[in-house]
This record gives C-alpha cells, structure tokens and sequence, in this order.
C-alpha cells in the first residue's frame, strides 16, 4: 500500500514540487489562509471595543508602519510573480498536449549545459568560502552553479510566455497621503501624477535626484507634476536650514523654481554670503530677500514640512511619493517610470511605453 502511495506521489505531486521550486513559489504558498480584513474593518476587539489598523499604524509610528506595508507588497509581488509563471507554463504545456513538467525538461532543463571550469571558480570565490579549498569542493558547486542556472532560465523561459498570453497585473503597491504646496510646483497643475518630493538643498543624492526629475518632467511633459517640499537633514548637513528658507524668499519674489536650480547647481555654496550672491544673479529684491531671511520668516513654514514628512515616514533625503506611492532615495529612472506609467494606465493615459507584465 505504501508503495502505491509512493508511486502516486511521485506521478502528481512531485511534479508541481519541481515547477513550484524552479519559479520561486513555495509549496506552502497553496494553503489556506484567512482572508485579510476589509478596510474599516476591526482586527481585534477588547470587551467590545474595537482596535483597527489605524490603531495599529498609530502604535507602531510611520516609519515603521511603511517600512512594514512596502514589505508586505513586495512579498505579495514575489509570490504573485511566481503564481503568474506557474499559469503561463501550464498555458503553454495545455496548448501542446504535454505535462507542464515535460515542457521545461524540453524547453529549458535539456539546453542548459555543465558551467565550466572558470565559471566554477569566478562562482565559488563569489560566495567568500574561506577555509575551503577549491579543488576539494569543485563539483558540489559546479552542481549548485548549474542549478542556479537552470533556474533563473526557467523563469526567463515562463517569462517570454507573456509575449502570447496577457498579463494584467491588478495588485497595487501602498499609497500614503501626502499633501504639496501648490505655490511650490512644477508641471501642468492639472497633471495626473503628482510627485511630492521631500528633499535636501545640501543633499548630494537630492542633486543626483533632481537631475532624474528634470527627466521625467520632460518626457511626461503635462502628465507629471512636481511638487517639491523640504526636510533638511540639520544634524548632518549645516547649511540646509537657511537654504531651504533662503529658497522660500526667493519664492516670495516669484522665483523658487530658479532658485531651487541655483543651489543645487552650486551645491558648494551654500553659506549665508552665497544665498544672498544666488539672489543677486536672479535679479531678486536684495533688501527684500536679506531681510526676509534675517528675520527667518519662513522658518515655522520649513519646520512644517519636516514635521509632515516625518507623519508619513520620511527618515531621510530624496523621498518621493508618486500618486502616494512611496519611492526612496535617489533610484533610477526606470523606477520612477513603472510607478508613472501604472498610475497612467490607471487614470487613461497609458503612456506608449507601458509594459502589462510583471518586471
């Protein structure tokens, strides 16, 4: 009897244990779960009086309430990821009259050929094995290194799948609200996207950043807007304060745009006789612009904007969120651009650009 049972194991389940563990998803991703509360919903009760996730998000403060939702997604992203793979093999293994199974041994596991010697030794001096020698475990990680291979070319396989078969992807990732200062923007107000920059003028990945934003304000041209929003790092970066009051003067005076382009063009500048030479150079008011960051007018307004970052997490400089959709630090292009062209997609503006799939 224990044979049969084996027999019938190794026929049907092993199979889908193989195709799970090559795309990434494990066994147990298949059992059951409870269903997440609805928003509004309670998650717990004490003598009847409700606690919510918002009670929660206030408990655990909002950097690590974002930290834990950005998390959350990612994981749901990886699994879903995996899910959509498995599905597109099975589509394509149905359309051939052949077990999912059978179709990766053709399609992928038969082309993929033994590393080499060299491959073999770049792959073991990568994983930092000290005390091993090389010769002794030549051919355990030749096997690893093949497998590692096979892998990652099964997922390339079940990918290109999406070529002949539509991919939607509904899963969104968390959005926070985050308000602008409309005198403070960017871009055709009536923009669909909005980015809500916090930054730092004595930032070096601010000024990186803003380049990138420069970027995507051209190609998104009246589709994306940017609304920009201080959070000098004082401890770290001495010069930041003024700078950032010194570009709301300039703002007083209808400038701040040309300003903001100034200091972070010479970010080496950054000293109270530079802020009042940037000011010269844009033709400002002088005895407008020196008093009004004398008296620190706009001081409490800067003080404002920390403060609302930190009410949305913000720990450090550049902080985006496109839509709400939380962005960190001075990222590449391509990732603002998967943020912009779903919320595109969304709103009825697919960009040309816009790829379904999963990335």
């Amino acid at each position: 009897m224990m044979e049969k049972a084996e027999k019938l194991f190794m026929k049907t389940a092993l199979p889908i244990l193989c195709l799970l563990q090559f795309l990434a998803l494990p066994a147990g991703s298949f059992a059951q779960v409870q269903p997440a509360a609805k928003p509004g919903d309670p998650i717990a009760a004490v003598a009847g009086q409700p606690i919510s996730e918002e009670d929660l998000a206030q408990a655990m403060g909002p950097q690590q309430w974002m930290q834990l939702r950005s998390q959350e997604y990612e994981a749901k992203t990886k699994a879903l990821e995996s899910i959509i793979r498995l599905k597109l093999v099975e589509i394509e293994a149905k359309k051939r009259g052949i077990s999912p199974q059978k179709l990766v041994d053709q399609e992928v596991d038969s082309k993929v050929g033994d590393p080499n010697d060299s491959e073999v030794e770049a792959y073991f001096w990568g994983q930092n094995r000290s005390g091993v020698r090389f010769d002794d475990a030549k051919e355990q990680f030749r096997a690893n290194l093949k497998q590692l291979k096979i892998q990652k070319a099964r997922q390339a396989y079940a990918d290109s799948l999406k070529a002949t078969n539509e991919v939607v992807v509904m899963l969104s990732p968390p959005s926070f609200k985050v308000s602008y200062d409309s005198a403070r923007v960017k871009g055709d107000p009536n923009a669909s996207v909005t980015i809500v920059e916090f930054s730092d003028f004595q930032c070096p990945f601010c000024q990186k950043a803003d380049l990138t934003v420069s970027q995507l304000l051209r190609k998104y041209d009246g589709r994306v807007k940017v609304g920009y929003r201080d959070f000098p790092l004082r401890e770290i970066h001495p010069h930041a304060e003024m700078a950032a009051e010194a570009s709301r003067c300039a703002g007083e005076q209808g400038k701040f745009w040309e300003y903001h382009d100034a200091l972070f063009e010479n970010q080496s500048k950054l000293d109270e006789a530079s802020l009042a030479e940037h000011a010269v150079s844009l033709q400002l008011n002088a005895k407008m612009f020196h008093d009004c960051l004398a008296n620190r007018k706009f001081k409490d307004q800067v003080e404002a904007d920390v403060q609302e970052g930190r009410k949305v997490g913000v720990a450090g400089t550049p902080s985006f969120f496109i839509n709400g959709i939380f962005l960190n630090g001075s990222q590449a292009l391509t990732e603002f651009e998967k943020i912009i062209d779903a919320q595109l997609a969304t709103s009825g503006q697919q960009h040309a650009s816009l790829n379904l799939g999963l990335n």
